[in-house]
């Protein structure tokens, strides 16, 4: 099925959406998108800041060559953050959390939007840039308890230093998170994946694992991707525009 968000989303798949009882939701890049986040991107169009593509200045070396080029570059992004809000999409799922038997929301975005609207239990596969995270020990700290002045931050539980609290270039993903995503994934009767590309790795096998669970999937996203051949269905808009459309 194709759709465009201007239409009323088909009341077989407003029906599907709304009875079913466990729900596994992955949004990506396309849904703070809307809240305006820049999306960063590697390879022929990446974004360069201070003579260093984003793969590079974002990636799991430097944070051993410089860390404190790291934490300025952090600190610029979290700056373009600060002014911006939850968009519908993030609102939606809100009340989505509210409605099924079992809700598991796992992103790929690492602004915090989804928290700040509201939604509980996040699962944040590549972090959250508002939390530093100890190079030692591994203890985790929101970035409002240090003085911003102070970079990189000190560890209050070993005394060593912090980094940004994101998974980097050359860095695997949490494991609880992403083994408590997969769980979601597999136990769900219905999967939504919401503006992301598909072609990000672990994160993209999440909607796969569904597929092969039995669940229902559907895809929310202004364009084709990758995933668009395995959905059962396809939904062509902006994520804050067909969410709503819902009713829920």
């Amino acid at each position: 099925m194709r759709a465009n968000s201007q239409t009323l989303i088909s009341d077989d798949l407003r029906e599907r959406i709304g009875k079913a009882r466990r729900v596994f939701v992955l949004t990506g890049a396309g849904v703070s998108a809307e809240s305006g986040v820049p999306t960063f991107r590697g390879g022929g169009d990446s974004t360069v800041w201070k003579g260093m593509p984003f793969e590079v200045i974002s990636s799991a070396r430097m944070v051993v060559r410089d860390l404190a080029l790291v934490w300025e570059w952090f600190d610029y992004r979290r700056d373009a953050l600060k002014r911006l809000t939850p968009n519908p999409a993030h609102v939606a799922l809100v009340r989505w959390q509210d409605k099924f038997d079992a809700f598991t929301l796992a992103t790929q975005n690492v602004d915090g939007l989804h928290a700040a609207a509201g939604s509980r239990g996040v699962l944040e596969l590549h972090g959250n840039v508002w939390r530093a995270r100890c190079t030692r020990c591994d203890a985790r700290r929101d970035l409002g308890e240090f003085d911003e002045a102070v970079r990189p931050p000190v560890c209050i539980v070993c005394g060593d230093a912090m980094r940004p609290d994101v998974v980097l270039f050359g860095e695997m993903l949490p494991e609880d998170v992403y083994e408590r995503a997969a769980s979601g994934a597999t136990e769900c009767d219905v999967c939504v994946v919401v503006g992301t590309s598909g072609v990000v790795y672990p994160a993209a096998r999440l909607p796969e694992i569904a597929l092969r669970s039995g669940a229902y999937v559907l895809e929310v996203n202004p364009e084709q991707t990758p995933l668009s051949a395995f959905c059962h269905a396809t939904v062509h808009g902006a994520a804050g525009e067909v969410l709503p459309l819902f009713g829920i």
